[in-house]
């Protein structure tokens, strides 16, 4: 169980501290306990409920209404009311409250509404993928269990799958060739997996080789497939002392191939890159790339 202070509750959900405070004092949505120094604590119930109710009192409900509905009455309200494609913020908290509760049919409709209304692409754009940072930073204060952040990635790693199998096959000799990889002991794939999706989508082909590959490996892809980009993410490998190092013997493994790298271990470091090497910043620069990439093959 958590155990969220005003300050934390007001962080999570965008509310401010004073008008929780009022909601609480005069239509009792939430019930959060003292401790010994008189301070209000509040658990994960109270957190949920707070999101819920702030997601349809965003939407014009009244709070003297909202107050009075159970908890089931409040879920299916917040799936009714996330209609507007576009409200991105009312959708991530609706989000939130069913992570919270891990209620599984509830996320699914939720992303599935998102990914109907804005297509795939700008669903995950600016609906999961800002989603799954506020689910990181949970965590990460101990806001979220791992069990919660697991359901989640699960789910919109599955997602991303059908998205994919969805698309029509490249042929490899009509497009431009890329691999996509992730370095042995990295196990953190949703971004290299949109990229793989982004990818398809702009008719590229995908040599798509997943997680944890030794990059010793890599030669004889090359040798093999004769990609015109390799692509990877450092989120968690190699150590961040040796992550110049680490590009250093990527670019000598796949010699006059393009590298694009993404991911946050490449932020905020001064780094010498090897020629035909990029770093994407943002999945927004990583698509300006990959469009601009395939404008030049058109010309």
């Amino acid at each position: 169980m958590g155990h969220f202070s005003i300050s934390d509750l007001e962080s999570i959900s965008g509310i401010k501290a004073h008008t929780i405070r009022m909601w609480e004092q005069r239509y009792g949505i939430l019930q959060p306990v003292r401790t010994q120094t008189n301070i209000r604590t509040y658990c994960d119930d109270d957190l949920r409920r707070l999101l819920n109710v702030a997601t349809l009192c965003g939407q014009g409900h009244r709070i003297s209404k909202v107050a009075q509905l159970s908890e089931q009455e409040l879920a299916s309200a917040v799936i009714s009311c996330c209609q507007d494609p576009h409200d991105y913020a009312r959708q991530i908290q609706a989000l939130l409250a069913a992570t919270l509760e891990m209620n599984e049919p509830q996320l699914g409709k939720l992303l599935n509404g998102a990914i109907r209304q804005l297509g795939f692409e700008q669903a995950v754009l600016h609906v999961a993928y800002p989603f799954l940072q506020r689910v990181g930073l949970l965590w990460q204060t101990g806001s979220i269990n791992p069990a919660q952040e697991h359901l989640v990635t699960n789910l919109i790693r599955q997602k991303i799958v059908v998205g994919i199998d969805q698309l029509p096959p490249v042929p490899p000799r009509e497009a431009r060739r890329w691999v996509l990889f992730l370095p042995e002991g990295e196990l953190h794939e949703l971004a290299l997996l949109f990229m793989n999706y982004a990818l398809r989508a702009r008719e590229q082909h995908v040599l798509y080789l997943g997680q944890n590959l030794p990059i010793s490996e890599l030669e004889r892809v090359c040798q093999a497939y004769e990609p015109h980009v390799v692509g990877t993410v450092l989120t968690a490998v190699p150590e961040r002392s040796q992550v110049q190092a680490y590009i250093n013997e990527l670019a000598q493994r796949c010699p006059g191939v393009m590298l694009v790298l993404y991911g946050p271990l490449l932020n905020c470091q001064k780094l010498t890159l090897p020629e035909k090497a990029i770093i994407p910043g943002l999945m927004t620069d990583f698509l300006a790339l990959i469009d601009e990439l395939h404008q030049q093959k058109d010309k």
